[in-house]
């Protein structure tokens, strides 16, 4: 590389780093924020509203993708992609300060919900800029391996926000971290925001752009000639359905879904999780150059789809293993303990609510949420017309979830501690259970159970790594200058912003709905093989094609695909 092309990657990677960062923040202080800004709810509601804010942030990413990439079209990346920064971190500046629902009840959840759409919209507009600019700096031949810094980007913003929330926790403690320690890290993004934009005021515009723009050739409606016209909007249809939409689960499914399952599934503590997860990331993101390197070498579409073919074959053994070492007492109480609910399933809901706007409140769905929530496999049986919600633990006496009164039913209202005392009989295992995975410091993994905790964790990374190092480079490729950033950036936001971003509300769903505490892999499975398939036979490989070399309209040069 030259000084100025690593100057490029350096000034967009970095600035890129603080705004996932920023995005990441939440994520990962979902339950806190849970508890700061929807208190009025019960826990129950907060935290399926929490999930759906954080949700909230993924669904606009699309349309700061429409945003941001016709104004990167019009006017320039630098330009467009300096605004989305600070946006960004003025957004997640003001979360920290913003009051609470105890101080300003409910316009502290309508504030934040704004807040995180904010975020959204900007980083809607921030990804498609980073890559196409580092993409367009980029010689032919190394494009793969010059946008795979991109790539790390996302990886590193999640780690670096939780170095930040651990450092916070440990200096202050728990106490006060939970009372008001948890802004510090957001009052943070102030210094990384003005680190960013000075960064970015330092850069020039990239020599494609300027040629384009210096040429007269730039797009005057670069939205109605990318998804207006059949031709190009089929590029984006098939780049959404055969690349984005199965990378997107499979890297979700590696960090975010990862973080859950641990987390709230198995019931290990905030620390030991998120060490955990920090030292895959570490061990594991490497794989980010070098599978864009390998893409220049090969082809991107070897690499991406057999990633989503590998996840999809491995993640319910991986899965399976994580559950056996972090907490062996509750993966054996979910192969031997027998749990049945049995209910008219006709008064079941699918407990998924993307918009917030439903509370699942039939004794049915409170039955199976209290279940799920306590990390209990059960199975659901069908008694047609009785209006009783009845759960079995084991040969414990029948609780009854349900009491019916005049003919209508409503919860038991001891129905919580009953069930609590019927899975205690059976010594089904609590969250204080000894044999749960605890480490005592950042660097307690040289025991079995840390060891090989972060080992599966690492190969999750790695799936990440194969399908996310070379997507850059690939949506870069399918599209012509003039309209590459409008292109790009929709499918890839769609893909990443709501077929992976809506994973974790879709996941409990689908474990509350069936009762297996990993069934919510079905999800991704399903949509990464859907994606392997559609992208073998309707995305072209686009790694030797020369993104200089384009028509007189902009269009690609056909000669320039290699299938």
């Amino acid at each position: 590389m030259t000084p100025e092309e690593k100057k490029v990657i350096l000034a967009s990677s970095l600035g890129t780093v603080f705004e996932w960062y920023d995005f990441y923040l939440y994520g990962s202080l979902a339950a806190v924020i849970g508890v700061k800004f929807f208190s009025m709810y019960d826990e129950t509601t907060r935290n399926v509203f929490a999930l759906l804010a954080f949700a909230a942030g993924f669904l606009v990413r699309p349309f700061g993708a429409l945003v941001f990439g016709r104004l990167g079209d019009l006017v320039g990346r630098k330009y467009t992609f300096l605004v989305t920064i600070v946006i960004m971190g003025a957004s997640t500046f003001i979360v920290g300060i913003m009051p609470t629902s105890d101080q300003i009840g409910i316009l502290a959840p309508i504030g934040l919900i704004i807040l995180r759409m904010l975020q959204g919209l900007a980083l809607g507009g921030e990804y498609g800029g980073a890559a196409t600019y580092v993409a367009e700096h980029a010689p032919n031949g190394r494009r793969g391996f010059y946008t795979s810094f991109i790539q790390i980007t996302a990886t590193a913003g999640l780690f670096l926000s939780l170095l930040v929330i651990l450092g916070t926790r440990s200096v202050l403690g728990e106490a006060a971290f939970a009372d008001w320690g948890w802004r510090v890290p957001f009052l943070l993004s102030l210094a990384l925001l003005a680190i960013s934009v000075w960064i970015r005021m330092q850069m020039q515009e990239s020599p494609a752009f300027q040629k384009m723009k210096d040429e007269g050739k730039v797009s005057k409606a670069p939205l109605g000639e990318a998804f207006g016209q059949w031709k190009n909007a089929k590029i984006a249809l098939f780049a959404l359905l055969g690349l984005v939409m199965g990378q997107a689960v499979v890297w979700y499914t590696g960090q975010f879904y990862a973080l859950f399952f641990i987390g709230s599934v198995l019931k290990v503590d905030g620390f030991t999780t998120n060490m955990l997860i920090a030292w895959s990331l570490v061990l594991g993101s490497g794989g980010f150059v070098f599978f864009g390197w390998l893409s220049d070498k090969i082809g991107r579409k070897p690499i991406i789809l057999g990633g989503c073919l590998i996840a999809a074959v491995t993640y319910f053994p991986i899965f399976k293993l994580i559950s056996h070492e972090a907490n062996p007492a509750l993966s054996a109480a979910h192969a031997n303990i027998s749990v049945v609910v049995s209910a008219d399933t006709n008064g079941c809901s699918f407990q998924f609510n993307p918009t917030g706007t439903a509370r699942f409140t039939q004794p049915c769905d409170v039955t199976k949420a209290a279940l799920a929530r306590a990390s209990v496999n059960y199975r659901v049986q069908n008694t047609p017309g009785q209006q009783a919600v009845t759960v079995q633990v084991a040969n414990q006496p029948v609780v009854n979830a349900t009491v019916v009164e005049n003919g209508q039913a409503r919860i038991n209202p001891q129905f919580q501690a009953q069930l609590t005392a019927a899975l205690n009989a059976v010594n089904y295992p609590t969250a204080a259970n000894p044999t749960v995975v605890k480490m005592s410091g950042p660097f307690d993994v040289f025991r079995e159970q840390p060891a090989v905790l972060i080992a599966m964790l690492t190969l999750l990374v790695i799936y990440v790594t194969m399908v996310y190092g070379p997507i850059a480079a690939a949506l870069v490729e399918l599209f012509p200058t003039r309209i590459r950033y409008t292109s790009m950036s929709l499918p890839y936001h769609i893909g990443n912003g709501w077929f992976g971003g809506l994973m974790p509300a879709t996941a409990f769903a689908i474990i509350a709905q069936t009762g297996d505490v990993y069934a919510g892999l079905w999800y991704p499975i399903i949509i990464a093989l859907a994606t392997v398939v559609i992208g073998i036979f309707m995305v072209p490989e686009t790694y030797k094609r020369d993104i200089f070399s384009e028509n007189a309209d902009g269009s690609a040069n056909a000669a320039d695909f290699k299938h």
